[in-house]
């Protein structure tokens, strides 16, 4: 079970041209790759990617809708030359490769972010007895490789992502069981999104479709997908539990 919290979270979704949207709730490969970035595993690690986001199984809830209910977008511009160099958490500079600006003129984009959002999610694996397992993402989540961030690099989570693990014959069961947190808010209702076809029946669907949030990490290209449903169900349905404990 993990708590998705943070002053900025993005979910990206399909990007076009320099727009950089978000959905409403986590992909996928962003589950896969804030795994794989809290074992410490590199981008090159392609295979590995792959197989772990293979064996997720994902369901989210809205606990919190972002402010205003809506997405703040971000205008970005950057111009970076070969000789402009960062530091990386492997304790060294990296650059640009190339022989000149990466740009000839400043790059322009836009980036949506869910504000002030917070989103639980249930995660998953199938493969019993494939690495890693659960055991092994539970304790890289609390002893993390890397730094972790929610979509994004500036996006970096409030507190602790890993909340437990829980028991259930299903991620939506799971995720029906986990308490919320009160928020202040007037919403009576909250939105959840779990795989299709689930064999939980309360909860009402408002729509079903194919969500295309999955990477093919080989190629590094987008546009894998799976069914999805969608729906909400009242809060009070949900047991509360303190904001500190």
């Amino acid at each position: 079970m993990l708590n998705l919290e943070a002053p900025l979270m993005a979910f990206g979704g399909e990007t076009i041209d320099n727009q950089g949207v978000s959905r409403w709730f986590p992909s996928t490969s962003m589950i896969t790759g804030l795994f794989a970035n809290a074992l410490g595993w590199r981008r090159t690690d392609y295979h590995r990617h792959q197989d772990l986001q293979n064996r997720l199984e994902l369901a989210a809830r809205i606990d919190r809708e972002p402010l205003h209910g809506l997405f703040l977008r971000d205008f970005q511009t950057a111009q970076l030359a070969k000789t402009d160099k960062g530091w990386t958490t492997w304790k060294k500079s990296e650059g640009r490769d190339g022989g000149r600006a990466t740009y000839e003129s400043p790059h322009l984009r836009h980036r949506d972010y869910l504000a002030d959002a917070r989103v639980t999610a249930a995660v998953r694996l199938r493969g019993e007895g494939e690495p890693p397992d659960i055991d092994d993402i539970a304790a890289a989540l609390d002893e993390p490789a890397r730094p972790l961030f929610i979509g994004r690099k500036p996006c970096l989570p409030s507190g602790r992502i890993l909340i437990g693990i829980r028991e259930a014959h299903s991620v939506l069961a799971a995720l029906l069981a986990q308490p919320i947190v009160p928020t202040n808010t007037d919403s009576q209702h909250v939105r959840l999104l779990w795989p299709a076809k689930d064999p939980e029946t309360s909860v009402q669907v408002t729509r079903e479709y194919m969500l295309t949030d999955q990477r093919n990490w080989i190629s590094g290209l987008h546009g894998g997908g799976r069914m999805v449903s969608e729906g909400r169900i009242p809060i009070e349905r949900l047991n509360r539990k303190p904001e500190r404990e």
